[in-house]
């Protein structure tokens, strides 16, 4: 599965405009698969949650679907514009 694609798909259904959206992804250099995840300033509330709980529940969901498809560690950056 492609956990990019499934971070910008779970982004993208909390924001009023998904237009503003960008998820992009790239290796690290000790082996780890780096998202990174920018919204404008007005939608990252609705993306971090209170207490940060939403963005934690995306992290869960996608390190779990990269476990149970043999990949490796996923860190996910949330800024805004």
């Amino acid at each position: 599965m492609d956990l990019v694609g499934l971070t910008s798909y779970l982004i993208k259904s909390l924001v009023k405009d998904s237009e503003s959206v960008s998820v992009r992804g790239f290796e690290s250099e000790n082996d780890e698969l780096v998202i990174e995840v920018l919204v404008s300033a007005d939608e990252i509330g609705a993306v971090i949650g209170k207490n940060g709980k939403i963005a934690n529940s995306i992290r869960t969901i996608v390190q779990a679907s990269s476990y149970l498809n043999g990949n490796k560690r996923v860190k996910i950056n949330i800024d805004s514009v």
